[in-house]
């Protein structure tokens, strides 16, 4: 997978139902640790809301990911987010929602809606990017090389992080995953 798809920015959207009202929050994010803050951070500028539930995904891959009801029935919040973030196919991404109670009960059915509503009212208002998986890699090449070097970096649309010229040459690329194969006889992986 050379590419993924994720939000721009972060977004908001409201659904109400029997008068609980749910805010969801989507917002972009690079680490679990990120993620963690994040939670913490919403709990504390919603710390009058019921519960705070949450689902996250990330890397190309889409391998990591988790998902939180904070003291809902099982499986009515996070995993309804979680699936919203699925079938859009995102990565790197987390959306909370936030619940404040409207004094009746929705059932597990009714929650499971709810969660689900308002995650995609937050999708609903993202601007969704696909971005290119990128890696860093280092090279070395005798300063002969150097043009051909240049040539393949430029060709590539590789961005220089550092480089180091002498009779060994060394350079730190970040470089489109599908592109890494141009630089193999240069790579020390």
């Amino acid at each position: 997978m050379d590419e993924y798809k994720t939000i721009e920015t972060p977004t908001e959207g409201i659904f109400t139902e029997q008068r609980s009202k749910f805010l969801a929050f989507a917002v972009p994010v690079q680490a679990a640790e990120q993620v963690k803050e994040l939670v913490a951070a919403y709990r504390k500028k919603y710390y009058d809301a019921r519960h705070v539930c949450w689902a996250y995904m990330l890397g190309a891959e889409r391998t990591e990911f988790r998902a939180n009801d904070d003291g809902e029935p099982s499986s009515t919040a996070g995993k309804p987010i979680l699936g919203v973030i699925n079938s859009n196919e995102l990565t790197n991404i987390l959306i909370v929602v936030v619940r404040y109670f409207g004094g009746v009960k929705l059932g597990t059915g009714g929650l499971i809606v709810a969660y689900r509503a308002a995650a995609q009212e937050a999708i609903a208002n993202a601007k969704i990017i696909t971005k290119t998986v990128e890696e860093t890699i280092s090279i070395t090449f005798e300063y002969a090389a150097l043009n051909d070097v240049m040539r393949i970096v430029k060709d590539k649309q590789a961005q220089i992080l550092s480089q180091k010229f002498d009779t060994v040459c060394e350079m730190t690329l970040l470089i489109p995953r599908c592109h890494v194969p141009a630089f193999s006889k240069f790579c020390q992986c």
